[in-house]
């Protein structure tokens, strides 16, 4: 017995529905903090990243926002970078793509 095109059944096509689905909503997971931002920076999130690697080469950063904040163009891309053991702060100006900090965060880290 022939199947016409219409009857084929595509067994897995309700699990690609449900994955595409799940990334869907999940998606916004990926996005930062600060995110809304965004439209103040002229480097993006990436650059910001390029700049915290270059200042502490092998760095491992944990944690990313672009958040409003005092010193230089007052907006930044502050990075928490986990480095020897230890937690670094690392802020980026979102502007001009300058390090405006970086330190080892303290005991009572935001």
């Amino acid at each position: 017995m022939k199947r016409s095109a219409k009857s084929v059944r595509y067994p897995h096509s309700r699990k690609l529905l449900a994955a595409i689905a799940i990334c869907t909503i999940a998606s916004p997971a990926f996005a930062y903090t600060g995110q809304s931002l965004s439209k103040h920076a002229k480097i993006s999130m990436k650059q910001a990243e390029q700049v915290v690697h270059k200042a502490l080469p092998g760095g491992r950063i944990t944690d990313r926002e672009l958040e409003r904040e005092r010193g230089g163009s007052g907006f930044r891309y502050s990075f928490d970078v986990k480095t020897n053991g230890k937690t670094r702060e690392i802020g980026v100006d979102a502007v001009t793509g300058r390090l405006l900090e970086n330190s080892v965060e303290g005991p009572n880290a935001d």
